[in-house]
């Protein structure tokens, strides 16, 4: 992949695949003055968790030593389905050793659809990688666990205003974008989380996947969605490459994500592709722009302006304008950044388009906010049941 290696989204993963620290360490202890306690100590001290170790840690001990596990693991990986609603959990005692699985969770609700997700209010789960950054032991939806949405591939790819935000794998069977568990059942994946904490596992990994790829019903059902929309499988092909990657190995992959989002594992094949010889440059004369007055513009409003069929469809808009603008680069300018400012106006079309920054070529700009004017017409913002102007921010890569 094009510019691939920016960086490694997920250090939980070096983590799972070699020994950094011995893990029979204990957890950094949380300490006040000469008093010290461990992470789950610490949990014990809510109400919540301290019931649900008392009620599950001895029948959690007793199922690891069923499957000739040791209690507890050190470390944990977690994988969902969204299509099959099911949740498996993993465990293992040494870095170098497989992972083995301890056992499936059926996800009891879903919101939203395949696909990932894109921005505040979409109802979307997301898909991708990720690992757990918060224990809360007061949710409403009685225990929960944090996924870090918007990872690194999301603030690429997301709306850059309103991305979205607290994904979890709580209890209560209910959601609007997250992953619901029976209270029974996230009662066990609170603790076993955080006995892997305790113990030094500071990343665990939490990989989300649109389906099973070696269930055949699944996969049908994807590759029907996928067949008009290149974006989507796209995706979904670079997240079968982590699930098979762990179904031959038993070991998580290196994720790694390009300086355009796009995921790829460290462990795949890369194929060299050569570089296409960049047109000339074409010149152009000046363009006089599409500008209006505008009294004025709202700061807050209740509904935000809405793209023609939605986030996706815009990041695809803007991914495909990123491409066609590389012949108007300047000369030994490879790739760009360009942030552009417009708004969106009561009739839903965007005027006053400018560039903000990533470049000062006057031939550059006066193309790119050329095609910026030839985008679709857009659902206006609405403010008290009335359609205002709202002023919109958008970084564009030009690669």
């Amino acid at each position: 992949m094009k510019n691939l290696c920016v960086a490694i989204l997920f250090i939980f993963s070096l983590i799972a695949n070699a020994a950094a620290q011995p893990p029979g360490a204990s957890r950094r202890a949380i300490s006040s003055g000469a008093n010290s306690m461990s992470f789950i100590d610490m949990q014990k001290t809510f109400q919540r968790p301290d019931e649900s170790f008392k009620r599950k840690e001895d029948t959690l001990r007793k199922q690891f030593e069923a499957k000739g596990l040791a209690w507890p693991a050190k470390y944990l990986y977690i994988r969902s389905f969204k299509y099959d609603s099911q949740l498996e959990v993993w465990v293992k005692n040494d870095a170098a050793e497989q992972y083995k699985l301890f056992k499936t969770f059926k996800v009891c609700a879903l919101a939203g659809t395949l696909g990932p997700k894109r921005m505040e209010g979409d109802y979307q789960v997301p898909e991708g990688f990720y690992y757990i950054n918060e224990f809360n032991p007061r949710s409403q939806y009685y225990l929960s666990l944090g996924i870090n949405y918007p990872n690194a591939s999301d603030k690429v790819l997301s709306d850059s205003l309103r991305p979205g935000s607290a994904i979890y794998i709580h209890g209560s069977c209910v959601t609007v974008g997250c992953i619901p568990i029976l209270d029974t059942q996230i009662d066990e994946l609170y603790i076993l989380a955080a006995h892997a904490k305790n113990q030094g596992q500071d990343f665990i990994p939490v990989h989300i996947f649109p389906i099973r790829y070696n269930v055949p019903r699944s996969v049908a059902f994807l590759s029907n969605l996928t067949k008009d929309d290149p974006y989507l499988k796209k995706f979904a092909d670079r997240l079968e490459d982590a699930f098979e990657y762990f179904e031959q190995k038993k070991q998580v992959p290196v994720v790694m994500i390009s300086d355009k989002g796009e995921y790829s594992i460290a462990s795949a094949v890369a194929r060299k592709v050569p570089e296409d010889k960049k047109a000339p440059k074409p010149k152009r004369e000046p363009v006089k722009h599409r500008t209006r007055q505008i009294a004025v513009v709202a700061d807050v409003v209740h509904q935000w302006p809405q793209f023609p069929g939605g986030g996706n469809a815009f990041m695809k808009y803007l991914d495909d304008l990123g491409h066609d603008m590389v012949p108007f680069l300047p000369e030994n300018v490879k790739k760009a950044f360009v942030q552009v400012e417009f708004i969106v106006d009561t009739d839903g079309v965007p005027v006053n388009i400018k560039v903000l920054k990533g470049s000062t070529d006057q031939d550059f700009i006066d193309e790119l906010i050329t095609r910026l004017e030839k985008m679709p017409t857009w659902t206006p913002a609405m403010l008290h049941d009335k359609a205002v102007a709202k002023k919109m921010i958008q970084t564009i890569t030009v690669d």
